[in-house]
């Protein structure tokens, strides 16, 4: 934009040509916390911050089959990197098929290529082999809500099989509602409500069993990616805590501070507008804080501390002059840092082409580790604190996001929201104007709509994959129903139906199911069967 009137943040908040003392919040000191770790945490989660424990290092990796996918993983942890994500193939594993399912079938080709193929508890063994996961912090997958209870399930059993203390088990599990009913709306999946109950009973079952582990993680990411901007994220985020929150009040069977620790690591999206996306990750610790304590009365500082796990917007990614991407990837990593994130996960520079190939993602993690040990990032907690534009913009955010929470609220809550339809419709209009602006070169995007000539003497081809994943994942499924015992599988499928009939917890018989070797689609049928599919808002 040339006229200054015009200039705002991507959330359309409007920006001034420069702030003030006056612009400050009133009684700043309360309400932004005196030193990092204070309530209400806008500061920093944690007192002394990357000083005592810089932020994770926490990527993304996955594609073809599991040897693949745990050598990948391996060679990210050998880099430096200090927690590693799988992830799995999105054709079986968003609709819980297995690989000869006809739907499958139809796009063999496609299969692997936009993450490891997994049939079962055997495919996890293999990815994992090699990888101490008692001691490096792990995420097992099971984006779509459907999928979490079989991924968590298949990792927590690989422990168990290795003599391993659940107890001790460090990760996080996902089970995300934004991937699955907004962001991937796929054919077949469970309705909101039964995403709802195996979230809880996740949540349930970790603070029984695995006090170490973060039982979900509310995906704000997802919802950026599809559209939603920064405030309506934060509504977005916090409209979801709500919901676990009230059913495991409605349940109680557990203490709600406990579940309330459980949903209270979450993930943003860091994107272009920089200080926009710092304010958002300052603004979400005091939205956490307050709204534990005015809505349920929870004071206990491990509740209301929020985890937060940043990642960058790989929308942002282009496909010419790729290389820009690793400036894009470099400045978005730096709000992430400068917000106070937790963990930092940053796009591969050819994301808009493949999957990350090896040297996309040993560049991703020499971004991180660059700010982590060159620049003297981590001397100084929250260093923006303060600041008349950062406060300034912290409070705008945060009050915006309050608004469109009570819209939320007015429609009938975050899952009324997705059910109807209405949560897409904000996403899908945010989009449609950030595209036409795009298109009409209102909105500057260097090497697509501004300067596009190239002389970079590079190729970037992107990664290409392996060929014969289908042929490979099939062997491997027909292995495990010849060589499992067909009376253990076919027992395990009718404890996990009851489990699901009654309202009883899942967990105990999803995890006695994958240990006896019964599969993902079978598992998925079981689903099918007992709680059909979602009724989609949108045509699918």
């Amino acid at each position: 934009m040339t006229d200054a009137k015009e200039w705002a943040t991507v959330s359309g908040i409007p920006l001034k040509e420069y702030y003030s003392a006056e612009d400050l919040p009133d009684a700043l000191e309360r309400r932004v916390g005196q030193r990092p770790g204070d309530r209400p945490f806008v500061r920093g989660a944690y007192a002394g911050m990357y000083r005592t424990k810089p932020w994770r290092i926490f990527q993304l990796s996955g594609y073809g089959n599991p040897e693949a996918e745990g050598e990948r993983i391996r060679f990210l942890l050998d880099h430096g990197e200090t927690g590693f994500i799988m992830e799995h193939d999105r054709n079986t594993a968003d609709h819980l098929y297995d690989v000869d399912h006809p739907e499958v079938v139809a796009r063999k080709e496609d299969i692997g290529l936009n993450g490891a193929v997994i049939c079962g508890v055997r495919d996890y063994e293999t990815v994992l082999k090699g990888i101490p996961i008692e001691e490096v912090y792990g995420h097992p997958g099971g984006g779509v809500v459907q999928h979490g209870p079989f991924a968590l399930a298949c990792y927590w059993t690989v422990a168990r099989r290795r003599g391993l203390d659940l107890a001790r088990l460090p990760g996080t599990g996902q089970s995300d509602f934004f991937l699955t009913y907004l962001g991937c709306v796929t054919k077949q999946q469970v309705s909101t409500r039964v995403g709802l109950r195996f979230n809880a009973d996740i949540i349930e079952f970790c603070a029984e069993h695995l006090p170490r582990w973060v039982p979900v993680s509310i995906a704000g990411y997802n919802g950026a990616e599809t559209g939603l901007n920064s405030y309506q994220e934060l509504a977005a985020v916090f409209g979801n805590a709500i919901e676990y929150l009230d059913e495991i009040k409605r349940r109680g069977r557990i203490p709600l501070e406990v579940a309330a620790r459980g949903a209270g690591g979450v993930n943003f999206r860091v994107g272009m507008d920089l200080f926009e996306d710092i304010a958002k990750l300052r603004a979400s610790r005091r939205m956490w804080s307050r709204l534990l304590e005015t809505r349920y009365g929870i004071t206990d500082e491990k509740a209301q501390r929020l985890r937060i796990h940043s990642l960058t917007a790989g929308s942002a990614m282009t496909y010419p002059q790729p290389l820009n991407n690793i400036v894009r990837g470099t400045i978005m990593a730096l709000a992430g840092v400068l917000g106070g994130t937790q963990s930092l996960g940053v796009s591969g520079y050819d994301e808009a082409m493949s999957i990350p190939s090896e040297h996309a993602h040993q560049t991703s993690l020499r971004i991180q580790q660059i700010l982590q040990e060159e620049s003297n990032l981590c001397a100084v907690a929250d260093p923006l604190g303060g600041a008349y534009f950062i406060e300034s913009l912290t409070e705008s955010l945060e009050d915006k996001a309050w608004e469109f929470l009570a819209q939320i609220e007015e429609q009938g809550g975050f899952l009324a929201t997705l059910d109807s339809g209405w949560l897409h419709a904000q996403a899908h209009e945010n989009q449609h104007n950030e595209q036409v602006e795009a298109d009409s070169g209102r909105r500057a995007v260097v090497g697509l709509n501004r300067f596009s000539e190239d002389c970079s003497p590079y190729q970037i081809d992107g990664f290409e994959g392996s060929t014969g994943e289908w042929e490979n994942a099939k062997a491997r499924l027909d292995d495990v129903r010849t060589q499992r015992s067909a009376k253990d599988a076919i027992a395990a499928l009718k404890e996990l139906e009851a489990a699901c009939r009654s309202d009883g917890n899942v967990m105990p018989a999803m995890m006695a199911a994958v240990d006896a070797d019964v599969t993902l689609g079978e598992i998925g049928n079981v689903c099918r069967d007992v709680f059909g599919d979602w009724e989609t808002p949108i045509g699918v």
